[in-house]
Formats: structure tokens, sequence, C-alpha cells
């Protein structure tokens, strides 16, 4: 995983989210502290998903919450202003509270159809992402079926930026994938 994770840092990712729920604390801690020095080495930003113990531990750029886990608000009293506090949203009313809350960025989809985002519903596609992105001040990552094809529709519906796995990790050349979508990006 490390080396696909360190050919995408050199096509040109600038962030890594480190997204593994099912791990043993120790491990994942071990992880993170090998991706903390890849995401350094590659001037990247790393951010960690669910877990602000972690992401403190080994100095993250952030941290990643979900729906259920701890809420933004008490997330800023832990980390202060010292780390970005992101959070997944899948509908406007979510994006709006996660910025009231002091998220300093949201992910919002499933834009498009995918099998990984199923439990949150239909795709809720770009005009949703549009509103979305009109709605709050802080950037939108668009998330969920995201394809080379769609992106400059994408950064069109007023998203930041995306976020996404099987397009690049799933690639036969995942550096050469990652330039791509950076490409598409710019």
């Amino acid at each position: 995983m490390l080396c696909g994770i360190e050919q995408a840092l050199k096509g040109g990712a600038d962030a890594v989210q480190l997204r593994e729920k099912d791990l043993e604390i120790r491990t994942l801690l071990n992880m993170a502290y090998r991706l903390r020095e890849l995401t350094k080495k590659h001037n990247a930003r790393l951010f960690i998903n669910d877990r602000l113990d972690i992401a403190m531990a080994v100095e993250a750029d952030g941290v990643h919450l979900g729906g259920t886990g701890i809420p933004v608000g008490a997330a800023r009293k832990v980390a202060g202003e010292q780390m970005l506090i992101g959070r997944s949203t899948h509908g406007i009313d979510e994006a709006v509270e996660a910025e009231k809350a002091g998220a300093d960025f949201i992910t919002f989809g499933p834009v498009f159809e995918t099998p990984s985002k199923q439990q949150y519903g239909e795709p809720l596609g770009l005009a949703m992402l549009r509103k979305a992105a009109g709605k709050v001040s802080v950037p939108v990552f668009a998330i969920g079926g995201i394809k080379q094809k769609s992106i400059r529709d994408i950064m069109a519906a007023g998203a930041h930026g995306i976020a996404l796995i099987s397009g690049i990790l799933a690639s036969n050349d995942i550096k050469l994938s990652t330039e791509n979508y950076a490409r598409n990006i710019s």
C-alpha cells in the first residue's frame, strides 16, 4: 500500500487520508507515522480519518470526521487551531451544519454512483454539489464515483477539489493516473 501511495505523491497528490477503520490501534498508529514521513518528503498533507488522537500523535495536518464520530466542535476544542478539521457530508443541510460547527473543509457526496458509498443512497449529482458549494464558504471536495472525464464538470460546479481512492490506487500506473487527475483539476 505505501508503495502505491508514494507513487501517487510522486504523481502530484497533494494530500493523503489514512482511512483504515478495521486496523488495531497500534498498527494504525505505525502506518500513520510511516505516512507522515512520506507526506513530509513529498510536501503533501496528511489527514487521519476519525482518529483525532492518532492525528495529533503523528502531527498530521488534519483529521477528517464522519457523521457518527466526534463532533467538529469537540475536535476543535482538543486540536485547537493547529489542525485542519474536515467533515463528511451527504447533503446540503449537513454541509451547512459542518461549516457552522467549525469545519475547515467538507467532502460532499457521493456525487456519482459508486459501490463504496451505496449506504448513503442515490448519488447527489452535480446540481446538488453546485448548491452545496454555493451555501458554504469552506472548501468543498467532491467524492464518490469520480472519473477523469467528470473533473471539469465537478470543478465548474464549485468544488475546490476531489477526493478519491480507486481512480488512482486501482490503476495500473498510479503515478500517471495521479498526474492526469492533477492536470485536470488545474
